[in-house]
């Protein structure tokens, strides 16, 4: 399990995008990462075709845009550091919103790009809106998409599983995450091929049976699971429920009070869902709790 060692934030700025740059700073802390916060606009870009299509700008105006750009920024980063500690590299990015953040998250080679869902209508657009398929696409990192004004380290994660090949590493990067949280790991199971028995006409006992049996399968594979992601026991939960994936998830964060959710963008669905799967944009869409996002 290798750690986080660099975050990236991108804000925009607006009240609501800070709680992305503090939530990141909690979980650098925590990992001992360091942190990078990304702002990028393209001001300066328009300036440009100003200046093209009116001929010369005063120089003080170009000065004046550069400086209304970085020093919120650098205020930001300096309360970052002093109220949480950790050391914090600011980056200004002239660029379109998806290029900028893609350039910088490689440059900095950042294992986790923090997000807020919340903001100017561009940002929220990218996190929410059809923008969201190609950041998560073109980016392949780890994703946090924070909701949630932050108070304290996450304290409850709702780890969903499906035991496919991601959900061992879904239970590593949730650990990095949230390194004193308890771990909520849950399964929505569906006994293969059900719908068609109920249509077939088979007796319900015979399906009540026939449910039973899945879910004793799921109960093994969840308690091996379990011991392979080294999870203590004493910081672990199991549930297992009936039903659709998505609509279970957004229950259980409810009922178990979960300020996290983990969320692969591909499982057993893949050719389904290709780039960003139904579950995820439910779940982005839906969910109170921040939501991590698997690559």
């Amino acid at each position: 399990m290798t750690p986080l060692k660099r975050l990236l934030a991108a804000t925009d700025l607006s009240a609501p995008a800070r709680h992305a740059v503090e939530r990141a700073a909690l979980v650098a802390r925590a990992a001992g990462a360091r942190l990078d916060v990304v702002h990028v606009t393209d001001a300066l870009s328009r300036l440009d075709e100003l200046q093209r299509l009116l001929g010369d700008v005063p120089a003080d105006l170009v000065e004046r845009v550069r400086q209304e750009t970085e020093l919120p920024l650098t205020a930001l980063a300096g309360m970052v550091r002093g109220r949480y500690g950790v050391g914090v590299a600011t980056h200004v990015v002239d660029k379109a919103l998806l290029a900028g953040i893609e350039e910088t998250a490689a440059q900095v080679d950042a294992d986790l790009l923090v997000l807020g869902a919340r903001g100017s209508s561009t940002l929220r657009r990218m996190v929410l809106g059809s923008t969201a398929a190609r950041l998560v696409s073109r980016i392949d990192r780890p994703q946090l998409v924070v909701k949630r004004m932050p108070v304290t380290d996450y304290r409850r994660v709702l780890v969903p599983v499906d035991f496919s090949a991601a959900s061992l590493p879904s239970l590593h990067l949730a650990r990095m995450v949230a390194p004193g949280a308890l771990f909520v790991l849950m399964h929505a199971y569906e006994a293969p091929f059900e719908g068609k028995l109920w249509m077939a006409g088979v007796e319900p006992q015979y399906i009540g049976e026939y449910r039973r049996r899945a879910r004793a399968e799921a109960e093994d594979r969840m308690a091996s699971l379990a011991v392979s992601a080294g999870l203590p026991p004493a910081a672990t939960a199991t549930v297992l429920v009936h039903g659709s994936a998505a609509q279970r998830i957004l229950e259980q964060e409810d009922e178990m009070d979960c300020d996290l959710v983990v969320a692969g963008r591909q499982g057993q669905n893949r050719v389904e869902d290709m780039l960003l799967g139904s579950v995820t944009r439910r779940l982005l869409a839906d969910a109170e709790a921040d939501v991590l996002v698997l690559p």
